[in-house]
């Protein structure tokens, strides 16, 4: 196995090999070159390196790493990223892939981190060698198998009855409710304005992590949706109550996933209806009557309302994996005295 490294700065210039690698492995629409691309752009600030692995005369494995501190190496994994930025044909080693980009990378080379990987995506390895794996966060998705009908039958009766009151109460009080679908490029700019002022209006805004069309987060998701968009695979999702805008969705797709990146939606409406709830029953009836879509991820922690819309719930974990078996045997004891210490 021969690993090659270059600046992920010209990550584009190998685009094409990493959506072959994507396309016969994972296939996630997270993992596109059309998301990286713009990732890096937005918040590489020039460290991170694209590994390339070749064997046998073809690619099997990229990564995208980055020197977290002395001795430690990660998949870059910016805060828009949910997923492992690690790709490697079906049927490879992985072990041994990991082991053999440790002793490529430059520098002192204790750990290499394969963060935020998902077990429907890769298989969770056992601990022992030189391999410990972490629990990350708990995620969930909807996997498409009935009509829309069927699926909410099948949901609680307590979010059935509290849409449809809510449904009941807004035609009393005159408000319509509209969804908006925005799927044209030229669109992401302006919507991705909208879900910032959305976002910038609640907690997020005071936190000061909110999207602002001007910040990096703003810049990266517009010039993103309008890729993905430009090959029909990315929408912005509204929502109204008559002229006023409630709430939003920002999603990609690609084979057979979509994946929902970003909710956002009015708090100040929240203590009167559930905007988001509304949005989601009625985008999610035209999404279930899709031909070809298996699966809409969400790919964050899980909350209270995910649990309201499946019971799929599954962990996703991280991967250590060490220069030598003594190694990781003394990491963990250090985390374990750290641990007791804390008690």
């Amino acid at each position: 196995m021969t690993w090659t490294l270059t600046p992920a700065t010209d990550f584009a210039a190998h685009a094409d090999r990493w959506n072959a690698l994507n396309a016969a492995g994972a296939a996630a629409p997270l993992l596109e070159a059309d998301f990286v691309i713009p990732l890096l752009q937005h918040f590489d600030d020039g460290r991170a390196l694209l590994a390339t692995c070749e064997h046998g005369g073809r690619v099997v494995a990229m990564a995208v790493v980055v020197q977290q501190r002395q001795g430690v190496w990660a998949t870059f994994q910016p805060a828009q990223q949910p997923l492992a930025m690690w790709l490697q044909l079906p049927g490879e080693d992985a072990a041994q892939l990991r082991s053999s980009l440790l002793g490529a990378l430059p520098g002192g080379k204790l750990i290499l981190a394969v963060m935020q990987c998902d077990p429907v995506l890769a298989a969770r390895p056992l601990d022992g060698g030189r391999v410990q794996t972490l629990d990350y966060i708990e995620t969930s998705c909807i996997t498409i198998h009935a009509s829309y009908d069927d699926y909410w039958a099948g949901r609680g009766k307590n979010l059935r009855n509290n849409l449809k009151k809510q449904r009941s109460r807004l035609q009393r009080e005159g408000i319509a409710t509209r969804l908006e679908i925005c799927t044209a490029p030229k669109q992401m700019a302006a919507a991705v304005a909208d879900y910032g002022r959305l976002e910038s209006s609640g907690w997020k805004g005071a936190e000061g992590t909110a999207v602002h069309a001007d910040n990096a987060q703003g810049r990266f998701y517009t010039d993103m949706l309008a890729a993905f968009c430009r090959r029909g695979a990315g929408s912005a999702v509204r929502y109204w109550f008559n002229d006023r805008l409630v709430a939003m969705d920002l999603c990609i797709e690609g084979g057979g996933v979509l994946v929902v990146l970003k909710t956002a939606y009015d708090e100040s409406v929240e203590s009167h209806y559930s905007p988001a709830l509304l949005m989601r029953d009625e985008s999610f009836r035209l999404l279930f009557s899709r031909p070809g879509l298996r699966v809409v991820e969400f790919y964050g922690k899980v909350l209270p309302w995910h649990r309201q819309w499946t019971d799929e719930v599954r962990t996703m974990y991280h991967i250590n994996h060490y220069r030598w078996p003594l190694l990781r045997k003394l990491h963990q004891q250090l985390h374990a005295m750290r641990r007791t210490s804390l008690e």
